[in-house]
């Protein structure tokens, strides 16, 4: 073991040797030469390549060092593009911390029975009127980049809990194909985590119909780790142990508390609010809208397709069952 393995336990020291192909005798041989790859990309700033940070995007990909590197060029090249999504990217930043402070997101305190982090995100929660959907992916990014710092989160990954009750179709109407591309290629193309699951619960109609149409941009091997449950928390039970989950998803524990991320973030800082307007943020979403390309978007021209919602029950969630299972 190497002092880059020094934070893993001997369960998770195998766990990565068996599933993501990681030797500790050819170790910085395979940060190497995911750090000489880094001239074919003249047009990067690749501000980190020290071995620490190379290897979280190994773990990523399994130790496919191209796959590694990849990965590694999409996440600074994602902050290129994005300039403005990244001022201020702290989390006293007054947006990011209105997010943070609604549960944008939430993290449980125990670990799933394969070792991963429970992120938790109550839809609902989000205040128009305090902070944009882009402040949300900023706070959930900035939560990310906290979290992948444990070893153990690099190798064991990530369980995404979405709680849509009370989500209105009005405040769906703002999740446009801009906004969720630019959210599919900040969390999927451009970060190293590994999310063993992503788990929709309760979801109107209007949700699934969405689903639908993003579907297509979605990575196969994304779309496998996507459930769909609807208001049956049975199958979310059969692959999260209810006995870790808060009463909200049908849990022993008490309710969630939407502050328990943010305070371990902001810390003494929690409690100073300062006045902020989404008005005040300096990259709307029409700004982002002018970054995406006709041709990338071609596919999705409206975040509904009224061909798809014809074709939807709206009583459909009551019934749904998971779509898709873990490969």
């Amino acid at each position: 073991m190497t002092h880059l393995q020094a934070g893993l336990s001997p369960e998770t020291l195998e766990k990565a040797r068996l599933e993501l192909n990681e030797n500790p005798d050819t170790l910085h041989q395979d940060i190497q030469e995911v750090r000489d790859m880094v001239i074919t990309r003249p047009d990067i700033g690749f501000l980190r390549t020290d071995d620490a940070f190379i290897l979280r995007f190994l773990r990523a990909r399994k130790f496919h060092h191209f796959e590694a590197f990849r990965l590694l060029a999409q996440y600074f090249e994602y902050r290129q593009q994005n300039l403005d999504m990244f001022k201020s990217f702290k989390a006293t930043d007054p947006g990011i911390k209105q997010a943070l402070k609604d549960g944008f997101p939430g993290g449980l305190a125990n670990l799933d029975h394969y070792g991963r982090k429970i992120l938790v995100l109550f839809a609902a929660n989000w205040d128009q009127s305090r902070y944009t959907l882009v402040d949300i992916l900023r706070a959930i990014l900035l939560s990310l980049e906290a979290m992948i710092e444990d070893p153990e989160l690099q190798v064991n990954g990530f369980v995404l809990i979405i709680d849509w009750s009370n989500f209105t179709f009005k405040q769906a109407s703002k999740l446009t194909p801009s906004m969720l591309r630019l959210a599919i290629e900040g969390l999927q193309d451009s970060f190293p985590a590994r999310f063993g699951g992503i788990h929709f619960v309760n979801q109107p109609w209007y949700i699934h119909a969405l689903y639908t149409v993003i579907r297509p941009f979605l990575k196969e091997k994304t779309r496998k780790r996507i459930f769909l449950h609807g208001n049956n928390l049975n199958s979310l039970h059969q692959l999260i142990h209810p006995e870790i989950l808060p009463s909200e998803f049908g849990g022993m524990l008490p309710p969630y508390d939407m502050g328990t991320w943010a305070r371990t973030l902001l810390d003494h800082e929690y409690d100073d609010d300062s006045e902020y307007s989404v008005d005040s943020y300096s990259m709307p979403v029409k700004e982002v809208e002018k970054e995406l390309s006709p041709k990338s978007m071609k596919r999705s021209q409206s975040v509904v397709d009224p061909t798809v919602l014809k074709r939807m029950d709206k009583n459909e969630e009551e019934n749904m069952q998971p779509l898709l299972s873990l490969d």
